[in-house]
């Protein structure tokens, strides 16, 4: 697999997987007050972007993992 396929691979799966973690565990993290303000956009922009952080690199553990395997690389 090649650098740029595997580049697609982590960029689609660290979607996915962010898409669940948010799905799953954002609600638990923000309360939705009855006004928002700026300090609830910045709580929201931080928990979106520590899912990212977290499954881009999960994706890419799991993408070198079974490249590695399954190529020898």
């Amino acid at each position: 697999m090649d650098d740029e396929t595997q580049k697609r691979a982590i960029t689609l799966l660290s979607t996915g997987i962010a898409y669940f973690l948010a799905s799953r565990f954002a609600d638990r993290f923000l309360d939705e007050p009855e006004e928002r303000g700026v300090a609830d956009d910045v709580k929201e922009a931080l928990v979106k972007a520590s899912f990212s952080i977290t499954a881009t690199i999960l994706a890419s553990v799991v993408i070198r993992r079974v490249v590695g395997t399954r190529w020898g690389a």
